[in-house]
């Protein structure tokens, strides 16, 4: 039997994995990473997104995340995910430079064709895999499996370097891209 994942008690920080469907390299991109850093930007401003930690990787996305009190989490990353998939994919649609704008098109019109909850594309995988994060060491683990990713991935050979992470945040003491309430 398949693990249902589930967001749990909203002020407490989850980690959150979600990914483009079909694993497809979307976010080799710097246009379409600066669309989900922006809207990362607003949900921490406008959505009551307390975000901890995150990573923007080639085809997925890692967030340590709570929400603020009263807030469901599990609204505001649907929200955020269905905003930035409307937002990327007319970003793909609108790059005249994108060598593989269509067959990125047809990849997401085709997973969108699969799944009722979609009008034409989908660009998100429909699972968030949501884990709370109820002691410090899970956090402590999290943490640093976010802010490793791009080490490991052969992105960078320290996590601080890697521009769409909160790493510099954590390790130079300085502000990343995106703010981070610290845990």
């Amino acid at each position: 039997m398949a693990t249902r994942y589930r967001f749990g008690d909203s002020s407490l920080p989850h980690f959150i994995t979600f990914a483009v469907v079909n694993w497809i390299d979307v976010f080799t991109r710097e246009s379409y990473k600066e669309i989900f850093v922006d809207s990362l930007k607003f949900c921490v401003g406008e959505k009551g997104l307390n975000l901890h930690a995150w990573v923007v990787m080639g085809n997925h996305v890692h967030l340590i995340a709570s929400a603020k009190e009263g807030l469901g989490l599990a609204d505001i990353i649907r929200d955020l995910k269905k905003y930035t998939s409307k937002m990327i994919i007319s970003g793909i649609e609108n790059n005249q430079q994108e060598s593989r704008r269509d067959w990125m098109l047809w990849m997401f019109k085709r997973a969108g064709a699969r799944n009722s909850n979609n009008k034409v594309y989908q660009f998100w995988q429909q699972d968030n895999h949501p884990i709370e994060l109820s002691t410090n060491n899970m956090i402590d683990q999290r943490l640093n499996y976010v802010h490793e990713n791009p080490v490991r991935a052969g992105l960078v050979t320290e996590a601080q370097y890697y521009k769409y992470s909160s790493a510099t945040d954590y390790y130079e003491e300085r502000r990343g891209l995106v703010p981070v309430l610290f845990m």
